[in-house]
């Protein structure tokens, strides 16, 4: 199993990954929240295990900000904060699981395992796009077509991202005022052609072939 410690108290990182790796794992360690925001981020771990008082970053932030990116790797909170509260705050922010600390450390390992059991046990989050050349990357929030970067807006980014992940099928204008507007009114409003129109000007203007096309009487589609 390859394990994230993100602990800035030097002896108390010290225990936790000496333990870990004599119990047959891969750790890392991270000393601040901007380290371990970052290790998180850029590699591929099974369980996170994260203190809640962090320098750069605190614990709670820091795993908000990887929940708001998509990325659902397991996090065991680990703090001295041990309040009901306490342990409310960690588990709303994204974390899986709270152990307060001290602790013994015959526990935090079968937390650590229950996590990866648990995680093993649900399938993939999908976090790559492809069409024809068109990439986009959920985690990263990018956009790529023929390896060149499209930079898009929130609204667009969230437009194209429901078009991808339709490809091949029509899309109509009602599907997307609900599922990315979260509109309930007429869909005979223009805001799906104008934001479709500013869409194509990204994806499509620069390239040969056109990607988003329109299908007269029902919506869109994106296919290749």
């Amino acid at each position: 199993m390859r394990i994230l410690v993100i602990e800035d108290d030097r002896r108390a990182a010290a225990y936790l990954v000496k333990g870990l790796r004599e119990s047959g794992h891969s750790v890392d360690h991270a000393a601040d929240g901007k380290e371990g925001l970052f290790l998180a981020a850029a590699e591929n771990y099974d369980v996170l295990i994260v203190d809640r008082m962090l320098p750069g970053r605190d614990g709670l932030s820091l795993v908000e900000v990887l929940r708001s990116t998509g990325n659902q790797t397991p996090v065991l909170f680990l703090s001295a904060l041990g309040g009901v509260d306490d342990r409310v705050r960690g588990l709303r922010a994204g974390g899986d699981d709270y152990l307060v600390k001290p602790f013994a450390f015959s526990e935090l390992i079968a937390r650590v395992e229950a996590l990866a059991r648990r995680a093993a046990a649900t399938p993939a989050v999908q976090t790559r796009l492809e069409v024809g050349g068109l990439e986009m990357d959920l985690v990263k929030r990018t956009v790529r077509r023929d390896g060149r970067p499209i930079d898009l807006l929130p609204r667009e980014f969230q437009l194209l991202e429901f078009l991808m992940r339709h490809a091949g099928s029509p899309v109509t204008r009602t599907m997307l005022l609900e599922k990315v507007w979260d509109y309930n009114f007429d869909p005979q409003t223009n805001v799906i052609d104008v934001h479709v129109a500013r869409l194509r000007q990204k994806v499509d203007r620069d390239f040969a072939k056109p990607l988003i096309h329109t299908i007269r009487g029902v919506g869109y589609c994106l296919r290749d």
